[in-house]
């Protein structure tokens, strides 16, 4: 019996604009880059936390 293989977060790489941390986020969960910016960017503007800080530090440990 094989095990199922584990899903690995790389960034974006083909439809990033700026590190590709949306675009790896996007493609992590299975869900459309356009809506993963719009939820970073509301979560900036709404000062939800530090997105800024994690954006950066998500960009520089990933791959």
């Amino acid at each position: 019996m094989a095990l199922p293989q584990r899903k690995s977060f790389v960034l974006g790489r083909s439809s990033r604009k700026i590190l590709g941390v949306c675009s790896g986020l996007a493609d992590y969960f299975d869900v459309d880059v356009m809506l993963v910016r719009i939820a970073f960017v509301l979560a900036t503007l709404l000062g939800v936390g530090a997105p800024i800080l994690i954006y950066l530090a998500v960009a520089l440990i990933a791959d």
